[in-house]
């Protein structure tokens, strides 16, 4: 019987003989994980057995790496994966520990109906404390807060989460609170923001969180950004980045020059309405580009001018700016394609 695909996607992985990450198209079946290094790709360029394979989640081998998961399998052969944002890790996740459990037990793989939630301890659901933490009304407040001529927005200290835990009967004390802040942080609904938050993430102590008023953190799906000082003191204001994100994901996309195609991280936000994309392989501190989307037309194509037909195939579509600059992307799926341009077109009318 033929292995039944049960996720796939880009990820980045980290080479097996080279230190180096690079984006790949991963497919999760029931029985092992096959990466290719082009979607259209015939032959995977590796695979890894799932029988007898342990997932570790999260990996803090990489400590300037979030969002990392390893794969270990019975020849002791170490894989390790990076998801570009938190939900699409916690997918990959429980469905890859769905597979494995299910062929330990010698079951079929079959969807749940609810989701596996991350626990530390068994009795803690980390998930649900972030959905809770996350909420308007009742959650942690986000602030614009100036530190080290720095101006941090969408973020908030970490004595301010240790007190939201305390008061709302999550943890019974704050040595527990902070117990329970590491771990949010280790599996990444949170993220430091600033040195000082950083270091401590970074040096892997038993308690990286810090309950203090300097330490700064943000949510992980946020619209966090930093904006900093000019030499006269005057604030560079980065409009663009002021918006809620909106989607994210990964897409491939064409280039302007040499109209080769490559693997880019995208971020929508709305008002204002910009969409920036980022080589997934070294995170979210300086985006290689922008697109303005307000009074942009976003539409469905079936071929890409000065494209071969063997590169992409199917799923594209095309952002034509005010300004007529024309924008080709590529999506994993119709689905997905479907769900980015109707994302993108509320935010071209609604956004700024």
């Amino acid at each position: 019987m033929e292995p039944t695909t049960i996720r796939e996607g880009y990820l980045v992985k980290k080479g097996t003989v080279l230190n180096t990450w690079k984006v790949l198209w991963v497919v999760l079946a029931d029985d092992a994980i096959e990466f290719y290094k082009k979607k259209t790709d015939s032959s995977p360029k590796g695979m890894i057995p799932l029988k007898g394979a342990a997932l570790t989640t999260p990996c803090q081998d990489f400590p300037k790496r979030t969002l990392v998961f390893k794969v270990g399998t019975t020849k002791k052969q170490e894989h390790f994966f990076q998801a570009t944002h938190l939900e699409e890790r916690e997918l990959w996740i429980k469905d890859i520990k769905r597979a494995i459990t299910c062929l330990e037990s010698g079951k079929r793989f079959a969807r749940r109906s609810t989701r596996r939630s991350i626990r530390l301890p068994e009795s803690v659901n980390l998930s649900a404390i972030y959905v809770l933490m996350k909420d308007q009304d009742t959650g942690v407040k986000e602030l614009k807060v100036e530190k080290d001529k720095r101006l941090f927005n969408h973020c908030f200290t970490g004595n301010t989460v240790i007190d939201w835990l305390v008061s709302e009967g999550k943890a019974r004390n704050r040595a527990e609170g902070l117990m329970l802040a590491t771990g949010l942080l280790n599996e990444g609904f949170l993220q430091p923001a600033g040195e000082f938050s950083k270091d401590a993430a970074e040096k892997g102590a038993e308690c990286a969180f810090l309950d203090q008023t300097d330490a700064l953190y943000y949510f992980a799906d946020s619209g966090f950004f930093c904006e900093g000082y000019s030499s006269d003191e005057d604030v560079i204001m980065k409009e663009e980045f002021r918006g809620a994100i909106v989607r994210q994901g990964c897409l491939l996309k064409q280039g302007h020059r040499r109209k080769n195609w490559k693997v880019r991280k995208f971020i929508l936000r709305d008002d204002p309405a910009y969409i920036h994309y980022y080589d997934p392989t070294k995170g979210e501190e300086d985006p290689l580009g922008s697109i303005h989307l307000r009074g942009s037309v976003i539409t469905a194509v079936e071929h890409v001018p000065d494209a071969k037909r063997h590169e992409v195939d199917g799923n594209l579509f095309e952002i034509i700016t005010s300004d007529e600059i024309h924008y080709y992307l590529q999506a994993a799926t119709a689905e997905e394609r479907k769900d980015w341009i109707k994302a993108i077109q509320i935010v071209a009318k609604s956004g700024k």
